[in-house]
Order: C-alpha cells, then sequence, then structure tokens
C-alpha cells in the first residue's frame, strides 16, 4: 500500500472539497440510497471482506466474519435515521425578548472530515466512524491503520463501484500521513491510542478545529456475591478473549467479592482454558481465539503477564506465547493487586486478571482506581443493588448483567471518560451531529419598526425595560414591585 506524504494528502483534500457540496445538496434521502447501494455490496462481498481481515489481522474466522456483518447494519441504522437527526428543529423561546422571535436550530456538515482508525478492527472501526459523517453530508478522508490498511482500501474502492460519488477516499500510510490527514480537515474524529490520541488534540486544539478521541480502556467487570456466576464466568470468557481481548473495551480486569471468588475463579478457568486457538480456515468456524495483530502487541501482554508473576500472582491456565506465529494463550490470573501493570495499564490481549474484594465499595474504588474510563459491567441478582453500584462507576458506558453489549446499541453514544476520550464516537443522533456545524436562526413573528432596545437610549425606554425586566424576573411580588431595599423604581 502507498505511503502518502503531505502533498498527496493536500491534493486529495482538493478533490475532496471540490465534490462535497454536490454530496450535501443530495440531502439526507438522496445520501442514504447511495449508502443502502454500498450496504448490498458489502452483503455481495461479504466472504471476501472477511477473508481480507482475517489475512491481515489473523483473527479467528468467526471474529472476522462479524465484521461485514455490522459495517451493514451501522449503513442500515444511518440511512434509516439520518432525515430524523438532522432536521431543523423549531426552538421555543424564553423571556420577553423571544416573544416576537421565531427560532430554529439546524446543522451543517463540516465540510471535509478526517478519520484515523485503528488495526483491531480494519472494516469494522472505519464503518463506525464513516458511516455517520457521510450520512451528515461531509467528504471523508480516512487514514487506516498501517498495519492493516487492505480490507479498507477494498471497502472505499466498493464505494466507488456501488456508485459513491468522489467523497470518500482511504489516506493509506504511516503516522507522518495521520499527521498530514489533521492538517487539512475541518474536523478530525480519531480511535486509537491515548498516546497518539494526545498528539492529535494539540494539534488540532492548534489549528481550533474540533476533534472526537476515543481513547485507551482497562474496563474493570464487577462481580457481586448474589450474581449468576455461570453466567458472569461465561461473559467475562467471552469478554476478555473475543479478538484475542483486542477491543478497546475488552474485560481487563475481574473483581470478585470473596464469598463467590473460588467459585468464579474455578468457573472461568474452566471456559478459558477450553478455548480453541488459532487463525482458522475461512468457513470453518473451529477457533475462538485467533492471533495478536502485531509482534508488538505480543511482546506487551507477554511483559504484563511476567510482571504479574513476579510480583505474586498466579496462572490458573495459560500465560504463555506460543511457539511459532503471533499467539498468547487464553490466560487467567489470580492473586492480582493494583502494582501490577496488569491491572492498571491498557492490556489489549487474551488476558483475564481476577482479584479478590471484600464488598461492593472496595470494588467500586478500585474499580475507578484508573486512568481510564471507558465502560465497565455490573453483575448481581439484585436489578436495583447492579445500577446503584453502576451508577458510581466512572465509565462512558456501564453493562449490568452482560459485557460489550454497549457497543451494539446503535441508539446509544460510545466514548468514555478521563483518559479513554473525548466527545463520543457513536451512537443515536450525537453520532451524525457531531460531524455539524449548528446554525441558530432567528427571524422576526411580528416585524416592529424599531426593537425597545435599539438606539437611541432615554430615561423614560430604559426605565420602562427596567421595570419589566424586575416583574418578569422576580419571584416574589416585593421584588416586582421594587419594594425590596436596593430596588429600582
Amino acid at each position: 500500500m502507498p505511503n502518502l506524504g503531505p502533498d498527496h494528502v493536500k491534493h486529495l483534500a482538493t478533490e475532496l472539497r471540490e465534490a462535497q457540496p454536490a454530496w450535501e445538496e443530495a440531502g439526507p434521502d438522496g445520501r442514504a440510497r447511495v449508502l443502502l447501494a454500498w450496504a448490498d455490496w458489502f452483503l455481495d462481498n461479504d466472504r471476501k471482506l472477511a477473508e481480507m481481515v482475517q489475512s491481515e489481522s489473523g483473527k479467528a474466522w468467526a471474529d472476522a466474519t462479524m465484521e461485514p456483518a455490522v459495517s451493514v447494519e451501522v449503513i442500515n441504522y444511518y440511512a434509516k435515521h439520518a432525515r430524523e437527526f438532522l432536521a431543523p428543529r423549531r426552538v421555543r423561546p424564553h423571556g420577553p425578548v423571544g416573544a416576537t422571535k421565531r427560532l430554529a436550530l439546524r446543522h451543517r456538515p463540516y465540510q471535509l472530515v478526517g478519520i484515523i482508525t485503528p488495526w483491531n478492527g480494519p472494516l469494522g472501526a472505519p464503518v463506525f466512524d464513516v458511516v455517520p459523517a457521510l450520512m451528515a453530508g461531509a467528504a471523508v478522508i480516512c487514514k487506516p491503520s498501517e498495519v492493516a490498511p487492505i480490507t479498507w482500501t477494498e471497502a472505499v474502492r466498493g464505494w466507488r463501484e456501488a456508485g459513491g460519488p468522489p467523497v470518500l477516499v482511504s489516506a493509506t500510510g504511516d503516522g507522518a500521513t495521520g499527521a498530514a490527514v489533521v492538517d487539512v480537515v475541518d474536523m478530525v474524529m480519531f480511535t486509537g491510542s491515548t498516546r497518539t490520541g494526545r498528539k492529535i488534540a494539540a494539534r488540532a486544539g492548534e489549528r481550533l478545529i474540533p476533534c472526537s478521541l476515543e481513547l485507551g480502556g482497562k474496563d474493570a467487570m464487577i462481580v457481586l456475591a448474589d450474581a449468576d456466576i455461570e453466567r458472569a464466568a461465561s461473559a467475562a470468557s467471552w469478554g476478555g478473549m473475543m479478538n484475542s481481548g483486542q477491543l478497546c473495551i475488552s474485560v481487563e480486569r475481574v473483581y470478585v467479592e470473596e464469598q463467590v471468588y473460588d467459585a468464579f475463579v474455578t468457573a472461568v478457568t474452566d471456559k478459558v482454558a477450553t478455548l480453541r486457538q488459532g487463525t482458522d480456515a475461512p468457513g470453518a468456524f473451529v477457533c475462538e481465539v485467533g492471533a495478536m495483530a502485531t509482534s508488538a502487541q505480543l511482546d506487551l501482554v507477554e511483559r504484563h503477564v511476567d510482571d504479574a508473576l513476579s510480583k505474586g500472582a498466579k496462572l490458573t491456565t495459560g500465560g504463555h506465547r506460543a511457539a511459532a506465529g503471533l499467539y498468547f494463550e487464553p490466560t487467567v490470573l489470580v492473586d492480582v493487586d493494583h502494582t501490577m501493570a496488569c491491572m492498571r495499564e491498557e492490556t489489549f490481549g487474551p488476558t483475564l486478571p481476577v482479584m479478590r474484594v471484600r464488598d461492593e465499595d472496595e470494588a467500586i474504588r478500585l474499580a475507578n482506581d484508573s486512568t481510564y474510563g471507558l465502560s465497565a459491567s455490573v453483575w448481581s441478582g439484585d436489578p436495583l443493588r447492579a445500577r446503584k453500584v453502576a451508577e458510581q462507576i466512572q465509565a462512558g458506558a456501564v453493562n449490568i448483567n452482560n459485557v460489550l453489549a454497549n457497543l451494539f446499541q446503535f441508539t446509544l453514544p460510545q466514548g468514555g471518560w478521563k483518559e479513554s476520550g473525548v466527545g463520543y464516537r457513536f451512537g443515536g443522533a450525537s453520532g451524525i451531529l457531531k460531524y455539524c456545524h449548528p446554525q441558530a436562526l432567528v427571524s422576526e413573528r411580528v416585524s416592529l419598526r424599531s426593537e425597545p432596545y435599539w438606539f437611541p437610549v432615554s430615561p423614560r425606554k430604559s426605565g420602562a425595560i427596567g421595570r419589566a425586566s424586575r416583574l418578569l424576573g422576580a419571584h416574589d411580588w416585593k421584588r416586582r414591585l421594587g419594594l425590596r431595599s436596593g430596588g429600582h423604581g
């Protein structure tokens, strides 16, 4: 794939800006028709796309096939709701100054949006961001990760094949390409590491353009004594190991009340130990856990496990890299604490560190003892108790008796607190409106010769305005009539 330099990126930006006005003019319905044709292309090429995802990521086949399917759902959702989300809306005026005014709020897209995406979802990750930006009416320059750019570049070719106008390009390259994208767009959406997110935010601040950042996570799972242990263990196994733990909202640490700790550890160990690992053949569906995407990520996972073991943690299953390939065994660690990197830093790998806690208060304190706050889960047989605990967690989303479920609820925003991000990446009206300028429109219900507050000023007119303001703004009659000390007649 080409490593595009700044001049090439500038050229792409110029072409996209030229094409954008006609795309915006097509309106939500016209844009939806093109997006839905693209969804048909995804369906017609789903096998090929899944094979490409697998070839450049090492995913298990089951994980790879999810990406085309989710892509179609994202397109269908925003194609269906864009007209509603983007519709101008009337706003009720406030106070006497607005009594003669007609107020409306409309949204205009940023002309050129830059989207920089990670390697853990070569197809799905760009689609989550690109589709709402296109439906907003923006032109999009999308820079996929240099680790996995092939599938997304093919999807952009499919956009053109499906009849899409020249308002979407794939700008392949390394970090310098990404920096060039930030320098030519009107708004930037980034998903990736907190370290890179800080750089993008700083540059966006220098350029005075908005940015939306979904960054790292260290998602906590709290298992209370009254939880369904079998279901919780199954969820931890899936939520920690799906995509080899390479999801921003993967379960990365588990806090279990001491009354059920041993039972939970036994159950989750049994489940994780039976997971089949490998990059299975297309159509086979015989592996649950695939490879790591890069050797650097494999080294990081190994470092976290070795650090935990050196500080007193124990393995109940897994704990080693494979002799060949970028595979790390699905791993459960116990006797962990917050001195260990596996409980403090983002691991992004197939590990489940499980910590014993005395009660829910300790679980909440430890769950919040993190620089990250992307999502979390709470497990309890008592809905009220679970809700009470969930509302104390410092995270952008909390699932009750489920894991990762918020990612697939397209009507809710997806975003993080603390160092997990700025703004929201996806979901509902906010997922499309963030790619737009809001524009306030004020018009006259009644055309007066002059507004009361226009020039010239006079004691009589100013006094009348002051008395009217006091009469309408005060909450008791003494103040309304100016009878309180300090009042003005």
